[in-house]
């Protein structure tokens, strides 16, 4: 029965492109609209039961094409790489491969706390057997799925963060996708995670980060340099469970002040964006402030 949901909720949701790329081309732009809704309808009612019951709205159709991926591995006893994927739609993503019979999702970043992460899919038997298709050669630290860019220069006097060095890597032309976790060293450059491809691409495509001459140089793994994470845990009684309310108490400013700054979009719950000041949260949510780092609603 699973497998039967899992085949019209793929069905469902491979549809909507298809019928949108068909009324297109008779250059009937309302009919376009008309059938693009139609078809995200039909997709949203196969979710909400069955494989993809659980999954957020706006990841159905790319958590659909991961799961039809998967089984594709798992039916031909090999292996499926997924592009680097956010916390949120890995969750989804790995939450559906887990009702499915026969298969299997592990996620890899470069490291066991990253963030942003590939997931390996297959049979058990496959990811922990010792062939190529293994996850334990996938992620290998020499030729697995995942690769280090060490980008160098001095910023001293020109300090940049995250958002640049994303910014410099995307301005060379290439997917977010292709880009997993970016480490800042401070004013001797980054570290960033990468698919083997986009590692190498870089590695000459990215000459400068702000006005700062870069190099860009692919480094084993091992070089890889992770701080060691930052845990103050506290309790706070609040009235209400609003992402004001408890997000002004973790990052410890005003409530007025934390309002303004989901307004503008500076904050994620469970990595999503769109919050608003009364989003109601709940036990194991996480806040995340652009900048600040992350809290996490206890009990």
């Amino acid at each position: 029965a699973r497998l039967g949901d899992m085949s019209a909720a793929l069905r469902a949701c491979r549809a909507a492109p298809a019928l949108l790329r068909l009324a297109s081309s008779s250059h009937e732009p309302r009919r376009a609209r008309i059938v693009a809704r139609a078809a995200k309808g039909a997709a949203k009612r196969d979710a909400s039961s069955g494989l993809l019951s659980g999954v957020h709205p706006e990841s159905v159709a790319a958590v659909s094409a991961i799961a039809e991926r998967a089984q594709a591995a798992s039916d031909r006893w090999g292996t499926e790489v997924t592009e680097f994927l956010d916390p949120a739609l890995a969750a989804d993503a790995r939450a559906v491969i887990d009702r499915m019979a026969d298969c299997e999702a592990r996620p890899w970043g470069g490291y066991d706390r990253a963030e942003r992460v590939r997931l390996v899919m297959g049979r058990r038997e496959v990811l922990d057997g010792d062939g190529d298709d293994s996850f334990a050669a996938l992620t290998d630290g020499a030729n697995g799925c995942v690769a280090l860019l060490q980008v160098s220069g001095n910023f001293m006097f020109d300090a940049a963060d995250h958002r640049d060095f994303l910014g410099a890597a995307l301005g060379a032309g290439i997917e977010r996708d292709r880009l997993g976790d970016i480490l800042v060293q401070g004013e001797r450059g980054a570290q960033i995670l990468a698919t083997p491809p986009m590692a190498a691409f870089l590695s000459s495509a990215m000459t400068s980060v702000r006005k700062v001459p870069v190099a860009a140089t692919i480094a084993p793994l091992t070089d890889l340099r992770v701080p060691p994470p930052r845990v103050d845990t506290f309790s706070s009684v609040e009235k209400s469970m609003r992402l004001d309310a408890v997000a002004s108490a973790g990052f410890r400013m005003s409530r007025s002040k934390m309002s303004d700054l989901i307004a503008a979009g500076a904050v994620k719950v469970n990595w999503r964006e769109g919050a608003k000041p009364k989003t109601e949260c709940k036990s194991g949510d996480v806040i995340s402030l652009r900048g600040k780092g992350r809290v996490e609603v206890g009990e």
